[in-house]
């Protein structure tokens, strides 16, 4: 540790690692703190803290240092996860200002070997895949070295050529390695079996050191892994295309990611090797375990679920302002900083998903249905579906027994497939209202049991689970306080309907001149019976010899469906266009 320690006791100058890293003093500094911190067990450190240590607070003085930050983080000395979703470009100075940073795992390195020249490793077997690891690890942080230096200014850019030889002795050594190496090495049968590319692999092992960095760094955005891949900005655009749905590597299912709000209001992928395929590198020697069984094949073989792939995403449904912004934060936790913030706390046990136990609630019609499922398309879920109506029996003791059957169904078929569903229980009134303080049938009995029952795996419950309730008057308050969320959904008010009607009206139709979208949405319908009055009346309009809607083929419709000429179907809610 004599480097690391030279660097801290001596003047920054006369240090030993600040001659190999050619910064500035004030950058020097910078590191040396940072380095202090690190040592004492602070790995994450606020850049304002930083800052006003080393210039003060007097003035401001300490904001015209924001750029070297922004600097050490582009020649690849410091690492910030705040912005994980973002290209670094995109980000000002001042948004760095209060965002946690910690030095590289390279500046870590470079302090307790005291070089940056590369050292080769001998050409030797290949023992374990660890060691195999260490030198395709070592070959990625080139690549986000050289990544960075391409982003810098001039002067800085003089290291590419440096770098690019660096890389192409050490891609040298580890095929000849593999050459004289006996014992299968996992990432490369993958490799093999999938004919993946050189930038497909290196998109594989850039994800593979962030599992393996247990969260050090950032590697799983977009942006950060095409620009490992690519030389300029056309090369930026074609490869964007290997991380595309409809890829070798998501097609194979060797990678996938989930979908987050970005801190700028739109959605970023975070991407992350499946977890079948991490297991079989993480644990080659372990026994496979069987195949992954698809949830479609195991689905035929029951009859208490249907199986939904929802069509439909949360920016498809028309919803209430307040009732989005709680979707969103739910959606949210898929975030990598929010869930570990979260495990940090406390507050969630697992490494990933999201665990949530909500109500929707309100009259029939009102999209409680298709929100369900449009989250669940928003988080790539698929749905099993239950009705709870049919839950009740004629034989005492059958409906409870029922009862655990959908929970113990349902875990088994996530255990098979390997895979967890959105759980939705449509029309659950009958398991959520008030329990008989005075069961004196055998009926009342029977009831009460079966809602005991039903609390209790609702309580032991992981997951995403969805209850659809028409009322909540009614709700027995042990259920209530299980649930996390409940959601209710009123019959849409003008602006609503009207961008219902907006959503829901066929674009390449014929309409009557002055058709007035306005007038239709002064009818207060529901979403459901929207789509059902439009329905109804394109048939009409499709038998015409002139097919054009007018304002009285929708009126005659709606009049029907307002005196109840319709029946009682229901509607999964609002849709899409």
């Amino acid at each position: 540790m004599q480097y690391l320690i030279d660097f801290l006791e001596q003047e920054i100058e006369n240090s030993h690692i600040y001659k190999q890293i050619k910064c500035s003093k004030e950058e020097g500094l910078f590191l040396k703190t940072l380095t202090k911190e690190y040592v004492i067990g602070n790995v994450d450190v606020v850049v304002s803290e930083v800052l006003i240590k080393l210039f003060g607070d007097k003035d401001y003085v300490y904001l015209k240092q924001l750029a070297l930050v922004k600097d050490l983080i582009e020649q690849g000395w410091v690492v910030q996860s705040s912005f994980v979703s973002s290209r670094l470009s995109d980000i000002s100075n001042l948004e760095l200002l209060n965002s946690s940073i910690s030095i590289s795992s390279s500046f870590v390195k470079l302090l307790e070997e005291g070089t940056l020249e590369l050292i080769l490793p001998d050409v030797t077997p290949y023992t374990d895949h660890l060691e195999y690891l260490k030198d395709q690890f070592f070959r990625i942080e080139l690549y986000q070295k050289l990544s960075h230096t391409k982003q810098s200014s001039v002067e800085k850019a003089s290291g590419v050529g440096t770098i690019k030889n660096k890389l192409q002795l050490l891609e040298n050594r580890i095929a000849e390695r593999m050459k004289v190496t006996q014992k299968e090495i996992v990432v490369e049968t993958i490799f093999k079996e999938n004919e993946l590319s050189q930038k497909e692999q290196l998109i594989f092992l850039s994800l593979l050191k962030e599992e393996y960095a247990g969260e050090f760094e950032s590697l799983r955005d977009m942006n950060t892994l095409i620009s490992i891949i690519s030389s300029d900005d056309y090369e930026k655009i074609k490869n964007r295309a290997l991380l595309e749905d409809g890829s070798k590597l998501i097609e194979n299912g060797i990678i996938d990611y989930d979908e987050m709000l970005s801190g700028f209001g739109g959605v970023a992928r975070s991407f992350f090797i499946t977890e079948e395929v991490l297991q079989k590198i993480m644990h080659p020697d372990k026994e496979k375990k069987s195949k992954k069984i698809k949830l479609d094949m195991l689905i035929g073989e029951q009859e208490l679920f249907e199986l939904i792939d929802p069509k439909t995403t949360l920016d498809d449904v028309v919803l209430h302002p307040k009732t989005r912004e709680v979707l969103d934060n739910l959606l949210k936790q898929i975030d990598r900083n929010v869930a570990k913030l979260l495990r940090e706390w406390g507050i969630k046990e697992r490494r990933s998903g999201i665990d949530a136990k909500i109500i929707l609630y309100g009259p029939p019609g009102t999209g409680k249905t298709m929100t369900a499922l449009s989250l669940a398309k928003s988080m790539k879920k698929r749905v099993l579906s239950f009705d709870c109506s049919k839950i009740l029996s004629k034989y005492v003791g059958e409906s409870e027994k029922n009862v655990r059957n959908i929970f113990d169904t349902y875990k088994e078929l996530c255990v098979k497939t390997k895979s967890e569903p959105l759980l939705l229980l449509n029309e659950a009134d009958q398991f959520l209202s008030s329990r008989s303080t005075d069961a004196n049938s055998s009926a009342d009995k029977m009831h009460n049991q079966m809602q005991n029952i039903f609390l209790e795996q609702i309580e032991k419950f992981d997951g995403l689970l969805i209850a659809t309730t028409n009322l909540l008057e009614t709700i027995d308050p042990a259920f209530s306080r299980r649930f996390d969320y409940k959601i209710a959904f009123e019959k849409p008010d003008l602006k609503q309907r009207l961008a219902l009607w907006q959503k829901l009206l066929p674009e390449n139709a014929v309409y009557e001149d002055k058709f007035s979208i306005e007038a239709l949405a002064q009818f207060p319908l529901t979403g459901g019976q929207i789509r059902l009055v439009l329905k109804n009346t394109a048939l009409r309009v499709a038998v015409k010899e002139e097919p054009i809607f007018t304002f009285e083929d929708f009126k005659s419709a709606i009049d029907r469906e307002s005196k109840g000429a319709f029946g009682d179907a229901k509607s999964m809610g609002f849709m899409n266009v």
